[in-house]
């Protein structure tokens, strides 16, 4: 048996685990379906190894995170902002679109330990593995996540009231 076929049903079951991750933390549809292209494309080589690992999703979730930071990264200097955008999140607590647009907000450590946490359900100690920080640094990164969407949904509750 070849790996093409294993890979193949493996990348059928899981990709779109793995596609709702990346388009999670990168906030965009386009950046995510290349994200998942990029780690599969780096993960077919090796697949013989990946697949005989405990967890083989666990290893290419690492490469999709490990990308977006390297894009991240690269970006973060390079996209000029033309206009700056209208502050304030248009929907109210309950609603998902506000939760959605808040959680862009945040920055990019806290949002990944966030959607890792509820998203995924992810463990601290599988948080921090899949990330490389310490499991305490995940707790602070999720705890004061938290805290800054719920004050930027009370904002915004606030905003629907008040306007």
């Amino acid at each position: 048996m070849t790996a093409e076929p294993d890979f193949e049903s493996w990348v059928t079951a899981r990709g779109p685990a793995l596609l709702r991750l990346a388009f999670v933390v990168s906030g965009d549809a386009a950046e995510a379906e290349d994200l998942v292209q990029e780690a599969l494309s780096r993960a077919y080589p090796r697949w013989r190894r990946i697949s005989a690992m405990e967890h083989p999703e666990a290893y290419v979730r690492r490469i999709i995170l490990n990308t977006h930071t390297s894009w991240w990264r690269r970006r973060r200097r390079e996209r000029p902002v033309p206009q700056l955008p209208e502050r304030g999140v248009e929907a109210s607590v309950g609603d998902e679109l506000g939760l959605w647009r808040a959680s862009l907000e945040l920055p990019r450590d806290q949002r990944v330990a966030l959607v890792l946490r509820y998203y995924e359900g992810l463990e601290y100690a599988e948080i921090a593995a899949l990330t490389g920080v310490r499991e305490g640094s995940v707790r602070s990164r999720v705890s004061r996540g938290l805290a800054a969407l719920r004050a930027a949904l009370a904002e915004s509750e606030m905003e629907v009231h008040d306007g």
